[in-house]
């Protein structure tokens, strides 16, 4: 209870900031709720020096809301359903995957990009924007400044080719489920990926939104295996470097286990959209909360200062994504 009275004002704060921030987002989905949040965030924190009795309920919703986040978005994944109808994506997803983390990886080291800024831009860019790197900070230990960092990089190409692509593969000659495989695996964050998809069956009057969102959350059970490997990764660098055993137990992401729990709950009970459509948009409230919290603990001339290396690297794994997405189609045949 102590620790509640504690957190309160902080929660409550976040809350205050979500809310309006979640209504921007659905009336500018192409913007979303999670960019107004964390942008309300940055600019009260410009002007609010003391937020000492705050802090400890923002740092809670910063790491643990996002959490509750993540496993929440697991009720939305019916396995099954996923699988069976993203299998011909398989190839396209892992290949854009493995291209944007090798690019990530290659500028990190060129560029001198600070790793952990370079991971969650990797990982955001090739899986699913905001939620993948909701459940890849906190198995890395990214401050705040560096999620802030990153969701700003991703979200602006989120916008920008939720602008673009529509007309682009309209010049391109894409075929509807060309399209839908383009959006599905070239555009970060669901609800931009929604937005591109919807204005390509605007005008062409075709119904590529579906298969544009099983592709989505085909890439997004990528989450599972590159936290658990990042888990692993980090454990084994801090035993080389202390020289002592770590305990798993302390970093383990074990609320990835629970986002794998909530899917295989949703699938095996056949739970129905009007169980699991709340709990998605509780998960999308959480990541709003979230972002809200993480705008009031970053300081926004420093990220303004430090923005430049991040969005190239953002840039060129979204060009690189986007490029080979429309290569293997091609080699496919799907084009």
């Amino acid at each position: 209870m102590e620790e509640w009275k504690k957190r309160g004002k902080g929660v409550l704060l976040c809350l205050v900031i979500a809310l309006p921030a979640w209504f921007l987002g659905k009336l500018l989905p192409v913007v979303g709720g999670p960019v107004f949040a964390i942008l309300a965030g940055m600019a009260l924190a410009l002007v609010w020096k003391d937020k000492s009795g705050v802090q400890p309920g923002v740092s809670y919703v910063s790491k643990k809301v996002l959490q509750a986040a993540v496993v929440l978005l697991g009720f939305g994944m019916n396995l099954t359903e996923v699988l069976a109808r993203g299998k011909q994506s398989l190839p396209i997803i892992l290949s854009t995957i493995s291209v944007s983390l090798l690019i990530a990886f290659v500028l990190c080291k060129g560029m001198h990009i600070p790793g952990k800024t370079a991971t969650l831009v990797g990982v955001g860019s090739s899986i699913c924007g905001g939620s993948a790197i909701a459940a890849t900070a906190p198995v890395i230990d990214a401050d705040d400044e560096e999620i802030a960092q990153s969701i700003s990089v991703i979200f602006l190409f989120n916008i920008v080719a939720a602008l673009i692509f529509p007309a682009l593969g309209a010049l391109l000659g894409l075929s509807n489920e060309g399209f839908g495989l383009f959006a599905g695996t070239a555009i970060n964050d669901t609800s931009s990926v929604t937005a591109a998809a919807t204005a390509w069956d605007g005008i062409h009057g075709s119904n590529t939104l579906d298969a544009a969102a099983i592709v989505k959350m085909t890439r997004t059970l990528a989450i599972i295996p590159i936290t658990l490997v990042l888990a692993f990764v980090r454990t084994r660098k801090a035993s080389s470097r202390d020289g002592t055993k770590v305990d798993m137990k302390k970093i383990f992401p074990f609320f990835v286990l629970f986002f794998v729990l909530a899917s295989v709950v949703t699938t095996v009970f056949h739970l129905p959209a009007a169980v699991t459509g709340p709990l998605k948009e509780l998960s999308k409230f959480f990541i709003v909360m979230a972002m809200a919290a993480i705008g009031l603990n970053t300081d926004l001339v420093k990220l303004v200062k430090t923005g430049g290396k991040p969005i190239f690297m953002g840039f060129c794994c979204w060009v690189g994504i986007a490029g080979v997405s429309l290569l293997l189609q091609r080699l496919l045949g799907v084009l």
